[in-house]
């Protein structure tokens, strides 16, 4: 079930200053990210799709329709990012023995050894920013109530 928030209130200046710092720092992290990705010569995209076919839960691979999920992309964009990931050795895709349907795509070892450096290296990055980075309490930028979308 969905939960909305009704307004009730506006935010006060603190409310604001909360919200535009976490965005300043989440900019921060990601232009980080945009530079780093490019100096180790793939795109953030190309990171963001090995990414999420090694943090995929429970296995070592995923569909194209799970990656379009994961990296909230159209399916001929995820596919096409696929297809240009594939070209540079990063990633293999493969017909499901389970359902033929499926495409599942998995890391090269090429892919695999990018990811591991760049994932260490974002790693690092965002512990320094753990005492900037704070994701502002929610519950007390909107005392609204909540409501079921449902109703």
């Amino acid at each position: 079930m969905k939960k909305t928030y009704r307004q009730s209130s506006k935010l006060s200046k603190a409310d604001f200053e909360k919200l535009a710092n976490f965005r300043y720092q989440l900019r921060r992290f990601l232009r980080f990210s945009e530079e780093i990705t490019r100096k180790n010569g793939i795109t953030v995209l190309q990171y963001l799709l090995l990414l999420q076919i090694k943090g995929f839960p429970g296995r070592e691979w995923a569909t194209v329709g799970e990656l379009t999920e994961r990296l909230q992309a159209q399916q001929h964009g995820v596919v096409s990012l696929i297809s240009r990931c594939a070209a540079a050795g990063l990633v293999m895709r493969s017909a499901s023995i389970r359902d033929r349907r499926q495409v599942e795509v998995r890391l090269t070892g090429k892919g695999a050894h990018c990811l591991e450096q760049l994932a260490h290296l974002h790693r690092a990055e965002l512990l320094s920013l753990k005492h900037d980075m704070l994701v502002p309490d929610f519950e007390s930028l909107i005392p609204e109530q909540l409501e079921d979308a449902t109703r």
